[in-house]
């Protein structure tokens, strides 16, 4: 085929997908004159190249189109629906034509006259009334075109994107030197530039060319040999000493890496590639269904593999349609329950170290759970009796499977069983998860986890029960010994956990899980290392018996034998020629059951339900009865030896970071036997501190705090049920001014500071709040942006405000950018709360008016950065 040909495809195809976002983008704002030039620019474009090559068919059909956006360009007629869906098949019969194109090399034959007609008609559609004459001088105007239109057609005329620009034909206009595209609005991809033409910036003289998809395949193929090739001289070259080859052979490692990230670079594509088709689908669907339906997608920068692009955009489509179609109810049916009649679909994407979470969520009537059971069991899926124990989101999951619907009757959209099996087994396929939580009456979300790439990664090759394994460098967050004089293993029940600054951290014995050793036994030494891992949203410790070097990695899927075993997301070949499994650390924690877990408490942190907090659970004073603390107030948690403690001015104290901390005990205290153990709660405000001595930590809770108040016992709010057992819950106010009686002396000499907290999470604010309460803070929270705003217009005032960046509808950096814009909250500090804080999240947080930016679930920090902005505003003050 003519090369002319081909980069006319490639270049239209390029403005054919942008062209069905804009257009319904158009239909929402009709009067944005911006989009309204880019469109037409766009159906110009095509329409000059398409005459330039002799595509007549093709021609005739984008004129058409063009003629009737030149009218809503020049606002000679409103945009109609009507008038978007007759542009939107006009869009779909030139796709047509250009797969007859891509397939023999000639428009294909056809009848457009009704399309035309259609074209027309819309044109016609809210005519105003015939105008005065115009002057006899004046040339009259052409039908179903505006004078305007065909005047910028002629001046545009010779600056097309096309092919003719870099190899115009004998004859062919040149292309014009001052011509210049027009700019298209913020966020929006510019048009596209053709091959080996300059940039037309002369500030950013980028050029940019075309590369055959096959070619970068067979360039990742062959870097991926590379990398195995420089894995094995590596290794030869560890096992000698003095070799001459070690200088080249580390100069060819760094080359190797530097070429595989360079051929990674340009593997890499915007996840909101694969959503470019989604806002045309949604607009289409509502119509078919008869509802009304809002797309809004986010995260669309975040950048993946291409093959891995690919291969999520059936499962997207397929989720999206089963949103519009099960998920949402139609406006009658919204109105009824209370809901707005527009139905609300959210499509987001962020990136968690070597992995992209896209998350599908609907505000429709979520799954119905009854119907669910009942087909499961008609389907002999399980029996009444097993579904009926089933916990709710273990019904859920029947959706994935074969051949299992339960709309009522086959539609052209849905009822046929296929498509939530589809998904999980495409997203398994690359190595992901899909999971899908529900809320009837609230609505459905998918959560789909897929990795980064597919090719090379980064694996730290640990060994467990004298086997090898290969884990992600993404998923390891840190690595810790324990035994041999490092961290210790202590036991829950007969669970494994680990005290890692403070926090109990779960722990998963891989030889055990993997039935490679026994399990471990309660209270039994363990040694060996801990790989401190991220998977999916829980963070657990794997336990290891050894750990040996990091290496770059090629992934090679796991044989169709194995694609069931959760543990593994694929195999590798090492540098020795060894082969080994790659352990998918989400995998292992879903065998665990620490995922279903984490998955429970992130559906408490996301329900309106106020009052779950984290609690820490111990014991003290030699009662039986546990007692509870608000995690978020205590600082830290040590266990010193009993040696440590000294008596001062007749009261118990130790050594501490510097400084000689007061101890207090909760009860009768006896001083311990040497070589004992003293476990303290560590509460600390700026640089005073105090330890409450306790008998033993036992968990860490996330519960409904429903307290029943006991006045007579001093330094003990009441009791309450937490975990399915009676509990204490600790005044910890009481304790500290007992201990240190001026604890809370600032108090006395100046009003608290108020303090706005706004984060969407039920659960951080149970956590935060009680952390700025016992700071001394006066602490008002908020669910959201919106209720922010409201408290500034009603007169609230704070002295500086905590905000969350990643929340729905109105995000923290808006939120502080209509701040910073007007009113009595302009100057108040402002510090981010957010779960990332790179460098570059705390350059565009200061960029967007934050004061500080802190990460959210460091209650120390944040304590800090709260009053180091209070600090620099009394200041400027």
């Amino acid at each position: 085929m003519d090369d002319l040909i081909l980069e006319f495809l490639a270049e239209t195809n390029e403005a054919l997908a942008e062209l069905d976002t804009a257009l319904v983008d158009l239909e929402r704002a009709s009067e944005d004159a911006e989009i309204l030039a880019r469109i037409f620019r766009l159906v110009h474009s095509v329409k000059g190249t398409c005459g330039f090559l002799g595509l007549s068919r093709l021609e005739a059909v984008a004129h058409a189109a063009e003629s009737l956006l030149g009218l809503y360009r020049d606002g000679e007629r409103p945009v109609t629906p009507a008038g978007v869906t007759a542009v939107l098949a006009a869009i779909d019969t030139i796709r047509l034509i250009m797969a007859g194109l891509a397939e023999t090399g000639a428009e294909p034959e056809g009848d457009d006259t009704g399309l035309l007609a259609q074209l027309t008609a819309a044109a016609a559609e809210g005519e105003a009334p015939a105008a005065p004459p115009a002057p006899p001088a004046a040339a009259p105007e052409p039908p179903a075109a505006s004078a305007a239109a065909l005047e910028e057609e002629d001046e545009e005329e010779e600056d097309l994107p096309s092919p003719a620009a870099s190899s115009p034909a004998p004859g062919s206009p040149s292309a014009h030197p001052s011509a210049t595209p027009a700019t298209p609005p913020s966020g929006a991809p510019s048009p596209a530039t053709p091959s080996g033409s300059p940039a037309h910036d002369p500030a950013l003289p980028v050029q940019a060319i075309r590369v055959s998809l096959t070619v970068l395949d067979e360039l990742m193929t062959l870097a991926s040999e590379l990398v195995l090739v420089r894995n094995q001289l590596l290794q030869v070259a560890r096992g000698q000493a003095d070799t001459p080859f070690a200088a080249p052979l580390q100069r060819l490692s760094r080359i190797t890496s530097d070429l595989q990230e360079g051929v990674m670079k340009t593997r890499m594509q915007p996840v909101s590639a694969a959503w470019a088709k989604l806002p045309r689908l949604v607009r289409d669907l509502g119509a078919e269904l008869g509802k009304r339906i809002d797309l809004a997608m986010s995260g669309g920068e975040t950048e993946l593999d291409r093959q891995v692009l690919e291969l999520i955009k059936d499962p997207l489509t397929h989720m999206v349609r089963n949103s519009a179609d099960h998920g949402l109810e139609t406006p009658e049916e919204r109105r009824a329950a209370g809901k707005p009649a527009a139905g609300r679909i959210s499509l987001s994407a962020r990136q968690e170290g070597g992995r992209i979470v896209i998350q599908l969520a609907d505000d429709g009537r979520g799954l119905n759970l009854a119907k669910v059971r009942a087909r499961a069991v008609e389907r002999g899926l399980a029996t009444e009796a097993a579904v009926a124990a089933m916990e709710d989101a273990e019904v859920a999951r029947f959706v994935f499977r074969p051949g299992f619907s339960t709309a009522a009757a086959v539609t052209a959209v849905s009822g046929r069983g296929v498509g939530m099996d589809v998904v999980r087994t495409n997203i398994e396929r690359i190595g992901g998860t899909v999971d899908l939580q529900t809320v009837p009456g609230q609505g459905t979300t998918i959560t789909v986890r897929i990795p980064l790439t597919l090719a090379i990664i980064s694996g730290l090759v640990v060994q467990a029960a004298g086997e090898r394994f290969a884990v992600p460098q993404s998923a390891v967050v840190e690595l810790v010994r324990v035994g041999h004089g490092g961290a210790a293993v202590e036991w829950l029940d007969d669970t494994p956990v680990m005290r890692l600054r403070g926090q109990l951290l779960p722990l998963v014995q891989l030889g055990a899980m993997l039935g490679l050793a026994p399990p471990p036994q309660g209270g039994s030494a363990v040694q060996g290392f801990v790989a401190v891992l991220q998977g999916d949203a829980a963070r657990y410790g794997l336990l290891v018996d050894g750990v040996f070097d990091t290496e770059e990695i090629v992934v090679k899927p796991v044989a169709p034998i194995l694609r069931d075993l959760q543990a593994f997301s694929g195999n590798t070949i090492l540098g020795d020629g060894g082969v080994i499994m790659i352990l998918d650390p989400a995998g292992l924690a879903r065998m665990a059951g620490l995922s279903a877990m984490r998955q429970e408490a992130a559906t408490a942190a996301t329900s309106t339900e106020e009052g779950r907090s984290q609690l820490l659970m111990f014991r003290a004073g030699g009662q039986a009865t546990p007692i509870a603390v608000p995690l978020g107030l205590v600082a830290r948690l040590e266990a010193l030896p009993a040696d440590s403690i000294e008596i001062a001015g007749n009261r118990p104290a130790v050594q501490y970071r510097g400084q000689l901390m007061p101890l207090l005990p909760l009860g009768p205290w006896v001083q311990p036997p040497a070589g004992a153990t003293q476990h303290l709660l560590v509460f600390q405000d700026g640089s005073r501190s105090l330890g409450l001595m306790v008998d033993e930590i036992l968990d860490v809770i996330e519960e409904k705090l429903v307290l029943r108040p006991a006045a007579d016992r001093a330094g003990f709010l009441g009791s309450a049920v937490i975990a399915g057992r009676a509990a204490d819950v600790l005044d910890c106010a009481y304790w500290l001014r007992l201990g240190d009686p001026g604890w809370f002396g600032r108090g006395e000499a100046q009003a608290p500071r108020r303090v706005l907290v706004v984060e969407d999470s039920g659960f951080f604010r149970q956590l935060v709040v009680p952390a700025l309460t016992g700071a001394g803070y006066e602490v008002t929270a908020c669910a959201d942006a919106a209720e922010a705003l409201k408290l500034r217009a009603g007169g609230a005032m704070f002295d500086a405000v905590l905000s969350d960046i990643e929340m729905p509808g109105m995000d923290g950096f808006a939120l502080v950018a209509e701040l910073r814009r007007e009113g009595p909250w302009a100057a108040l500090p402002v510090v981010a709360l957010s779960s990332r804080s790179s460098p570059a999240d705390i350059t565009r947080g200061r960029a967007a008016g934050f004061t500080d930016h802190v990460a959210k679930f460091d209650s120390e920090r944040v304590l800090e950065a709260l009053a180091r902005a209070l600090a620099h505003a009394k200041e400027a003050a």
